[in-house]
């Protein structure tokens, strides 16, 4: 029994080590890449494993100790990732409980997943909330065709129906300008581009994203997805409009990408100081992290998100409602990049070789 002890904490305790390493390192493999994602289930795996070495009682063994030490490390280092997205830290969006005004703009954000076919779920909650722009991921020519009902509400429509489980649809209730599909990295995964016309006439700059995952069923490697990242966020950190930046990114909002794409943008993020708004995997609630994300410019505080009810998808939708409010004394002032992550951005949008840099 004590052995078998013994080895269990030995393997949990090299695990928890490892996946540190693997954060440290700048390699972009799916296999390195993964244990970006599961911060949660790594900090309780951490937690187990301290448990365990005081069972029965704690060895003072000097391999022992150094051994703990690890785990030690290992939990205060996931800690420290997850803690901005606790209620615990500081909000980086302040939070406005005025009435409506006609400087608001809403959104629902929803990965269908292309093979569900409860469409009428998502059409439900569209209904029911109401958001002034809806965008969904994974969705094809079926999906198309049942979202039709949501012509006479949503006039304004970008269609991108696609098989590959990067189709991309944006409804809207609000007039759109400048509409541009881009493929930013790849030829067969889109984003789209736009200006949305607010009830005040006021202009907001929106990006539409789907990035292609590291996994070994996609991509090898997280390099196409974080060129794109970094794309979009050095095209709008000079941007002149208020920004909103969402969609699945197949990134969490603690990796390295997300950290760097927020740095170079200047953009901010609702959830921080607010809670985690795990999205996926929705059928799975041990194995949970926030793939879904909206980012936004300094020129917004929030007034309500939330994450919605399962539509049967592997992800739950997300939405979100903001108002402009050019005065709310918020910072983003963009962080400087230092030497290190300047190389890193360039060079990993050289690697992905991008077919598109200037959106």
């Amino acid at each position: 029994m004590e052995l078998a002890l013994n080895l269990i904490k030995i393997f949990l305790a090299a695990f928890g080590m490892v996946a540190v390493i693997a954060s440290k390192l700048k390699l972009g493999h799916w296999s390195v890449r993964m244990f970006d994602f599961p911060r949660l289930q790594l900090l309780f795996l951490a937690f187990v494993t301290l448990v365990l070495f005081f069972i029965p009682y704690l060895n003072t063994d000097l391999w022992n100790l150094l051994l703990l030490s690890g785990v030690v490390a290992s939990f205060f280092f996931q800690a420290r990732k997850i803690f901005p997205y606790t209620v615990f830290s500081g909000k980086e969006v302040q939070s406005s409980t005025k009435q409506a005004t006609k400087d608001e703009i809403s959104l629902l954000v929803s990965n269908v997943y292309t093979p569900n076919r409860e469409a009428d779920k998502l059409i439900s909650l569209v209904r029911r909330y109401e958001p002034n722009l809806v965008l969904t991921l994974e969705s094809d020519a079926w999906w198309e065709k049942q979202l039709e009902v949501l012509q006479p509400e949503y006039p304004q429509q970008v269609k991108i129906p696609l098989d590959n489980q990067y189709g991309m649809h944006l409804y809207a209730n609000l007039a759109l300008e400048n509409v541009k599909v881009h493929y930013l990295v790849k030829a067969d995964i889109p984003s789209i581009h736009a200006e949305a016309v607010l009830p005040s006439g006021k202009k907001v700059q929106i990006h539409c994203l789907h990035p292609e995952p590291p996994s070994p069923s996609e991509s090898d490697t997280s390099v196409p997805r974080d060129a794109e990242l970094l794309i979009v966020g050095k095209n709008v950190k000079n941007a002149e409009l208020p920004v909103l930046v969402f969609g699945d990114l197949n990134d969490v909002a603690w990796s390295r990408t997300t950290r760097l794409f927020q740095k170079i943008s200047g953009l901010l993020d609702p959830r921080k100081g607010r809670g985690f708004f795990n999205t996926f995997h929705a059928k799975h609630p041990m194995l949970r992290w926030p793939l879904d994300h909206i980012f936004l410019s300094r020129h917004f505080v929030l007034k309500q998100i939330k994450r919605l009810p399962s539509i049967s998808s592997d992800h739950f939708p997300m939405y979100a409602r903001f108002e402009l409010s050019p005065a709310n004394g918020q910072e983003n002032e963009k962080e400087k990049l230092d030497q290190d992550e300047k190389e890193w951005t360039r060079e990993t949008i050289d690697e992905a070789n991008p077919r598109i840099l200037t959106i």
